[in-house]
């Protein structure tokens, strides 16, 4: 006799001298059973959940690998602990209730169902843990894998409910499934995002276009920040004013999308921003302005070498350096750019090994662009506008010293050009308004 008929005897003599006149065959006998067996089962459960949890982390504190940490923290070993009872109430059922009984199957199922579920929870477990420790190596910084652990989940999760649907109906799981290809169509339809995402997923962790920390922009859908999560389906981006936009995974790949990665890990970050110089106030350099000008440390040299440089060529042209036609001068505004060149080649938070430039753009109706393009060694943004804004503080000072004017539009020549577009009436009525602001003018 084996140690299962023992058990079975056991029980059976145990609830004829407690109820004599039930039978095996006695539904109330099966209802015993089966509350005899969950009571078995949390019975034993309850004392080693405390125990196993109380030996786990004390284990798990005394290694120094984090893999265990990582899976005690999403609950891979809590997890399993729930096997236990669902093994007792798995393995005693055929011990207590008969096999014709509608208690067996119903407990035989419903612990079967329990057990994937758990197995599911413990892999979920697994795979979280594995993403952790891919997210703390220097891999995630070239291809995040949130999207692949998503998928590999969902594949598990297909794959455990299909196999619950088989065992509820007890059929086979690869019947289900080919039932299920009927409804491909109708599948297409609803994991549709799934499917772009998963796409896009291989895309960007192939070509490492994207990772988490990369600042984006995506001008259609007012995107702009740095991206914290790519999932599956979405990818979460934190925006500059702290709000976070949720969009689709595949928008990555099919909208137009400017990273900035190539800037913060380049040598600097590029300034480009022009000042408009009013066109009357370039004129030629006189002997005092070059005098002047020669007392700028920064201009020293250039003053000296183009000036010899004129000489040079007043000589070999023969021609007086009085003579305003035929003669070669320098220029205020030329002047300017060599100091601005010279003054960005001696900034400490300039980038001296990336390009440096001051270039003069085509004239427009505010003036002449005279822009600055260079790359400041901060990417930060604080601190990045503020060397912006001291450079171009400096170069704003400094143009009435090289007798230049920042060109600024005058509020009331716009609105005497308005008034000229006006009817006569109700121009005599602007005159009339205006009277009293010319009397007080030449008074």
């Amino acid at each position: 006799m084996d140690l299962s008929e023992s058990a079975r005897d056991l029980f059976l003599t145990v609830i004829h001298k407690l109820l004599p006149s039930v039978t095996p065959d006695d539904p109330l006998f099966n209802l015993i059973a089966t509350g005899t067996i969950v009571l078995a089962a949390m019975a034993i459960y309850l004392p080693i959940r405390i125990v196993f949890r109380l030996y786990i982390e004390r284990l798990v504190k005394r290694t120094r690998s984090g893999w265990d940490d990582a899976l005690y923290r999403h609950g891979f070993f809590r997890r399993l602990v729930h096997l236990v009872p669902a093994l007792i109430i798995f393995s005693f059922t055929p011990v207590l209730i008969q096999e014709e009984s509608a208690f067996f199957g119903l407990l035989i199922k419903l612990s079967l169902l329990y057990m994937m579920m758990v197995a599911l929870l413990a892999i979920f477990a697994v795979l979280s843990t594995l993403e952790d420790m891919y997210n703390a190596s220097y891999l995630a910084n070239r291809a995040p894998i949130t999207g692949f652990i998503q998928v590999a989940k969902l594949i598990f999760t297909i794959i455990v409910l299909l196999s619950c649907v088989s065992i509820i109906i007890e059929r086979n799981p690869l019947f289900i499934l080919s039932g299920v290809t009927a409804l491909a169509a109708v599948l297409l339809l609803i994991f549709r995002d799934t499917i772009l995402g998963f796409v896009a997923g291989i895309q960007i962790a192939a070509n490492r276009m994207f990772k988490n920390g990369d600042w984006i922009q995506i001008t259609k859908f007012e995107v702009d920040g740095e991206i914290r999560e790519i999932g599956l389906t979405n990818v979460k981006v934190q925006n500059w004013d702290m709000t976070i936009s949720t969009l689709p995974t595949y928008s990555l790949t099919n909208e137009a999308v400017r990273n900035w990665r190539g800037m913060q890990e380049s040598g600097g970050r590029r300034i480009k921003r022009a000042i408009h110089i009013d066109i009357h106030s370039v004129r030629l350099c006189d002997k005092a302005m070059l005098s002047r000008f020669a007392k700028i440390r920064r201009l020293t040299d250039y003053i000296n070498g183009k000036m010899e440089e004129l000489r040079a060529y007043h000589k070999d042209e023969n021609i007086d350096e009085t003579d305003l036609l035929n003669s070669r001068k320098l220029t205020n505004i030329g002047t300017f750019r060599a100091y601005l060149t010279a003054y960005l080649n001696q900034h400490p938070k300039v980038n001296h090994t990336m390009t440096i430039m001051v270039r003069q753009l085509p004239p427009t109706e505010l003036g002449i662009p005279l822009e600055l393009y260079c790359f400041c060694t901060e990417k930060a943004w604080v601190d990045y506008e503020s060397i912006q804004a001291e450079i171009f503080d400096h170069v704003m000072a400094m143009l009435d010293l090289f007798d230049l004017r920042a060109y600024q539009r005058d509020s009331h020549l716009l609105a005497w050009n308005a008034n000229r577009a006006m009817p006569a009436k109700q121009l005599d009525q602007y005159k009339m308004t205006d009277e009293p602001d010319k009397q007080k003018s030449d008074a």
